[in-house]
């Protein structure tokens, strides 16, 4: 059972969810999406990603919006590891030659591809730096 000094402590079920959006829009953001282009890689129709970007958003996020926020974040991170700024805003946006992208750009192939080609994106770029 908590103590009443831990419940006061403990966040608000809602903290997490506006953490975890506030991320997310940042990171599309930092890298120049259009907003439809973010809400398409975080998998959301365009007015929920309009509410998410104004701060109004009061919705839940399911287990797939957690998943590709933690993976935008990891990916967001990754590339603050490994490039100088113009390249961690510009990398996701570019066209890549790399054997994964296929001179493709990431967003425009996570886009496309969902869930597993945003891992295979996170794994590259761990890769890269020698995390794997």
């Amino acid at each position: 059972m908590r103590t009443q000094a831990a419940r006061r402590l403990a966040p608000a079920p809602g903290d997490h969810t506006a953490a975890i959006v506030k991320a997310v829009v940042r990171a599309c953001g930092f890298w120049g999406l259009t907003n439809l282009d973010s809400a398409r890689l975080f998998d959301v129709p365009l007015a929920t990603w309009n509410r998410m970007k104004a701060g109004t958003f009061s919705g839940r996020l399911d287990q797939d919006k957690l998943t590709r926020a933690s993976l935008i974040v990891g990916i967001f991170k990754a590339l603050r590891l490994l490039f100088n700024q113009d390249m961690v805003h510009g990398w996701p946006t570019a066209s890549n030659t790399g054997p994964l992208f296929g001179g493709r750009s990431p967003v425009a192939l996570m886009i496309e591809g969902g869930i597993p080609t945003m891992l295979r994106t996170r794994r590259y770029l761990d890769g890269l730096r020698g995390g794997l």
